[in-house]
């Protein structure tokens, strides 16, 4: 959910921030990319837990296992989410960053491109010389970015997993370095 939300969030975000260059939307997304690239997942994870679990009380502070069976009435299933909004957010966060700054540098480019000036002179509105010559090049190598980061959302997963307490792929590979299980560890390792 987090690379998916992060893609979503990331590619408007770069090519509006590309085509308003200097604009206060463009600050403002290079800030906020800036922030979420450079501070570390657990540490934004933390700090969420405090603010939105400790402070404001709005989401629980960690995930309850007791209710993963027990999907059977709607009060249920809102609890479940309730419990995933915090880590979903903070992997958005950090997959989106990368993506959007990827992104803005890439549409930046295609913006000063010669066929992008022969289709405004050709007279396509600027909408269709966005959507279609300049995103459509810019996301070529976005694409592979997104292939790459993997890996990164991976590891981003096993911190976050382990900070908010959630039995998954962080906990059996945290589980296994606290009892010395050097072969898990090696398998999680390489697969991962």
């Amino acid at each position: 959910l987090g690379t998916l939300f992060g893609t979503l969030i990331a590619i408007p975000v770069g090519i509006i921030s590309a085509y308003k260059q200097y604009s206060v939307f463009d600050n403002v997304g290079t800030f906020v990319t800036m922030l979420g690239f450079s501070l570390p997942v657990y540490f934004t994870g933390l700090l969420a837990i405090v603010v939105f679990s400790v402070k404001l009380d709005w989401f629980p502070s960690f995930y309850d296992t007791t209710n993963d069976v027990q999907l059977t009435s709607w009060s249920s299933i809102w609890i479940q989410i309730k419990q995933l909004i915090l880590p979903v957010t903070i992997l958005t966060l950090f997959q989106a960053s990368s993506l959007a700054r990827f992104t803005r540098a890439s549409a930046l480019d295609n913006l000063n491109q010669e066929y992008v000036r022969t289709a405004r002179s050709k007279g396509l509105s600027e909408s269709k010389v966005i959507n279609v010559h300049v995103m459509r090049n810019s996301l070529i190598p976005v694409v592979t970015l997104l292939a790459l980061t993997i890996p990164g959302i991976i590891g981003g997963a096993i911190l976050t997993e382990t900070v908010f307490r959630i039995n998954g792929i962080g906990q059996l590979l945290i589980t296994p370095i606290c009892t010395l299980d050097v072969p898990l560890v090696h398998t999680h390792t390489i697969l991962s």
